[in-house]
């Protein structure tokens, strides 16, 4: 028997970090189940694209911003948090406030957004949040101590908002990828070489993909499939977990 298409009709989503990568491809997979999509970026012209490619509306800010993200309309009946940075350094070097920045974009950010959204969802008695958080959201890596802290962060804030929703018909999961084909992750290749005085292309396979039994990236819709079913009905009891792609890094 073939499951049927989920079906999102209806439903508003909002996404952060919408205008590349895993956000990307996460608001135009949605978009296709039939939820009307709010693009949240950085980049206008990123926003202004994916949006018109969903039929959504665009939406423009700074997650670090956060008094400016409290003056904004963030109720939606999907919240995907996905929007996120990198920085790669040893603690003696790492600075204080990259750290901070690195926190308040990917947990203090997503925070402020599901307490928006959450009396909405409350009132309608559904809702999901989903978490993009990461292998690094289970596993510490050296040199990466604020993504690792804030990661870490969210896992524990997906939880306590999957208690406090559950009798409110509103769920939280979090989504833990591995490596993903995106900017961020290539971005990451200079860094890495630098810090572990190795080419380049050598960080892909002895560093990324290291302890990895699939060696391969992860795909960005790879992802995006695994967020919609979230939202899907097959679901609604399916929440304070972590769903992790990670071709297999965590298994050992």
């Amino acid at each position: 028997m073939t499951a049927a298409p989920i079906d999102l009709t209806g439903r508003t989503a909002l996404v952060t970090g919408a205008g590349s990568g895993i956000g990307r491809a996460i608001a135009l997979r949605l978009a296709e189940a039939g939820a009307h999509i709010r693009a949240l970026d950085l980049n206008t012209e990123a926003a202004a694209e994916v949006a018109a490619r969903t039929g959504g509306e665009a939406i423009v800010a700074d997650l670090s911003d956060l008094p400016r993200l409290d003056g904004l309309d963030l109720t939606a009946d999907i919240v995907v948090n996905n929007a996120g940075l990198q920085h790669v350094s040893p603690l003696p070097e790492f600075e204080p406030e990259r750290f901070s920045l690195l926190l308040r974009v990917m947990l203090e950010a997503p925070f402020r957004i599901i307490r928006a959204a959450l009396p909405g969802m409350y009132a309608k008695g559904w809702g999901r949040i989903v978490n993009i958080s990461s292998v690094h959201g289970l596993r510490a890596s050296a040199y990466k101590s604020a993504y690792v802290a804030a990661k870490h962060g969210l896992e524990g804030l997906s939880k306590v908002v999957a208690l406090e929703g559950g009798p409110h018909g509103v769920t939280s999961n979090c989504v833990d990828p591995g490596y993903v084909r995106t900017p961020l992750v290539e971005g990451q290749l200079a860094d890495q070489a630098r810090v572990h005085g190795i080419g380049e292309d050598q960080v892909l396979a002895e560093v990324l993909l290291a302890g990895t039994a699939v060696k391969r990236l992860v795909e960005p819709e790879e992802v995006a499939e695994t967020v919609v079913f979230l939202c899907g009905p097959h679901t609604a009891a399916m929440t304070g977990t972590s769903l992790v792609i990670d071709g297999g890094r965590t298994a050992g």
